[in-house]
């Protein structure tokens, strides 16, 4: 989950400051699968091969593993992803997707932020996965 956001599970858009709005997983996934948007998981290389991707999405990392630098490549990529469609961020817990929407947007897309990202937040134990996220919503996924 994201800052303030409690269980999104909801179809309505959040209201947010640089870009088109925060959304939870399920209305992003709705909105992929009836094609009005696509889909870009900006998680590292890395983290999609070790813990798992979404099939369809389209990779372009907002940050490059190991050192986490700016991949200079991120603009063209989510702009030859977009189209004329929505553009949907996707990231571990819904924190560098909002970056990425922001950039998005400053590029004339219309981006939204993915509450809760893939994992969701580390709960009690530190360990990703049990608090929300594309995962636990039990949404397509694959691993390795």
């Amino acid at each position: 989950m994201r800052h303030d956001a409690e269980s999104q599970t909801g179809t309505a858009v959040r209201a947010a400051e640089g870009y088109a709005g925060d959304i939870s997983n399920t209305l992003a996934h709705a909105w992929w699968q009836a094609g009005e948007a696509v889909l870009v998981d900006v998680r590292t290389d890395a983290e999609r091969e070790w813990v798992g991707f979404v099939p369809g999405a389209v990779p372009a990392a907002w940050k490059q593993w190991p050192g986490m630098a700016m991949n200079p490549d991120f603009d063209e990529a989510v702009k030859a992803a977009a189209g004329n469609k929505k553009v949907l961020l996707l990231c571990r817990s819904g924190v560098r997707s909002i970056a990425a929407a922001k950039r998005a947007t400053e590029l004339g897309l219309e981006a939204y932020n993915i509450l809760e990202g893939f994992e969701g937040d580390a709960d009690s134990n530190a360990q990703r996965g049990n608090k929300g996220g594309w995962r636990l919503a039990g949404l397509p996924w694959r691993q390795g």
